[in-house]
């Protein structure tokens, strides 16, 4: 996430830098050590097949031998295993979640239209057949990403999600996670991690079959995994870091703004934070308050960090200076605190999703409890691309049926422009059809 030399000319003079970020790099660089590693393991295991999986399990994974599989009823006893109000706030985060995701598939309608007589072109949204989810359960386990994954895929109409969680220390799957997936309809669940569960899955080495498409969040391995088998199968997006900003006024309450900073610094140490304020009081405000509330903070070892490094604060001349920084910006998440915020809802175009109001924060979203998905596009990438949904687990998939009467409508031209082309074989797909309709009208 950050600001182009481009935008930043064109704007020069109309914008002030309060704190930059410590480290002049980009958040989510591409180690070279890591895609070789992945490389590696991924030629190992499509070579070697499920010794390699295990192999690779028990050096990383600390597995002991046994099944990998989950049996029905350890995945169904998972809630019993948690707190009643952790249950119920897994419970409504995928109830919330998938009643998103199925309003969203309500709105992708097949259909057909007729453009001359005779000739019906259309639409049908069809599911894609298997997904494999990853769900990351590390340092922090990321308890609604099967909501986001697992259970949007389910909303789509796949008929087969499976899903890989890394063990913990003690080898088992993480309850909540597992709780997560059972709520979201997940079919099967395997206790992998890493490159090797995104292996297994693509290959087909789990489940019934190799996978169709591969989502969820995880490390740099996780993600150069997805880059790697990304035409093999399909995948979600490439995420980096987790990236927050936030676009405020002077109307903004400082401490929920620093709240709001550090609760996506808290990610990891590269996560990217930024604030575009036209109050240059506000932005004093907001750094005092992060350096304030870093000190209390239970995990100042990591947001802290990520707030040095990668974190940000500018002062625009005018609403429409800040709108055009924070465009350029094109955040994953992205909050907007002003006295307008209805004008900015509708000047912004690039964020991977958008938080209105100051009652408003992202972690609503991260948690489930919004609806929307929480996988999003990174690094930039929310100026050419979306979030994960429904949508992106359908195939729109199109076709066309042409009645005798419209024969001439799409022949003739379709002659016309292949013979000028040299492709003589169209051509002839074109003028059989024609001569058989003369021969029809002659009759």
């Amino acid at each position: 996430m950050r600001s182009t030399p481009r935008v930043l000319s064109a704007l020069d003079g109309r914008f002030r830098v309060v704190k930059a970020p410590g480290v002049d790099a980009v958040a989510a660089q591409q180690d070279p050590a890591v895609a070789a590693t992945v490389t590696a393991m991924l030629q190992d295991i499509e070579r070697c097949g499920m010794t390699a999986v295990l192999e690779h399990a028990r050096q990383l994974d600390r597995w002991e031998g046994g099944d990998v599989e989950l049996d029905a009823a350890t995945i169904a006893s998972s809630g019993d295993r948690l707190p009643a109000d952790l249950r119920a706030a897994i419970e409504l985060g995928a109830s919330r979640t998938r009643a998103f995701a199925e309003a969203s598939r309500a709105h992708l309608v097949d259909f057909a239209t007729e453009p001359v007589p005779g000739l019906v072109t259309g639409v049908r949204y069809v599911p894609v057949g298997r997904v494999g989810a990853y769900l990351p359960a590390g340092r922090f386990p990321l308890t609604a990403s099967a909501f986001m994954t697992v259970g949007v895929a389910k909303a789509a109409g796949v008929p087969e999600v499976v899903a890989c969680t890394p063990p913990q220390p003690d080898g088992r799957a993480n309850d909540a996670v597992l709780y997560a997936a059972a709520c979201s309809g997940v079919d099967r669940v395997f206790v992998l991690g890493g490159v090797q569960a995104l292996a297994a899955m693509a290959f087909g080495l789990v489940g019934d079959g190799p996978i169709d498409m591969l989502v969820g969040a995880g490390n740099a391995y996780v993600a150069e995994a997805k880059r790697q088998l990304f035409g093999r199968v399909a995948i979600d997006l490439l995420a980096g870091p987790s990236e927050v900003a936030v676009l405020a006024d002077d109307t903004a309450d400082p401490e929920v703004v620093a709240a709001d900073l550090l609760g996506q610094a808290e990610h990891g140490p590269q996560s990217p934070a930024a604030l575009v304020t036209t109050s240059a009081a506000l932005a004093r405000a907001v750094v005092a308050a992060v350096d304030r509330q870093l000190e209390s903070l239970a995990t100042e070892w990591v947001a802290g960090p990520a707030w040095r490094d990668f974190g940000s604060v500018v002062v625009a001349d005018d609403r429409e200076v800040a709108a055009t920084l924070m465009d350029d910006l094109a955040p994953e998440h992205l909050e907007v605190i002003t006295a307008d915020d209805d004008w900015y809802h509708g000047r912004l175009t690039n964020y991977g999703s958008l938080f209105l109001g100051a009652w408003s924060t992202v972690a609503y979203s991260d948690k489930g409890m919004a609806g929307t998905n929480h996988v999003l596009p990174t690094a930039g990438g929310a100026k050419h691309s979306a979030g994960l949904s429904v949508a992106r687990f359908l195939k729109p998939l199109t076709y066309q049926r042409v009645a005798k009467a419209a024969t001439h409508e799409v022949a003739d031209a379709v002659r016309v422009i292949s013979a000028s082309e040299g492709m003589a074989a169209h051509e002839a797909t074109a003028t059989i059809r024609l001569a058989a309709l003369e021969e029809v009208e002659a009759r």
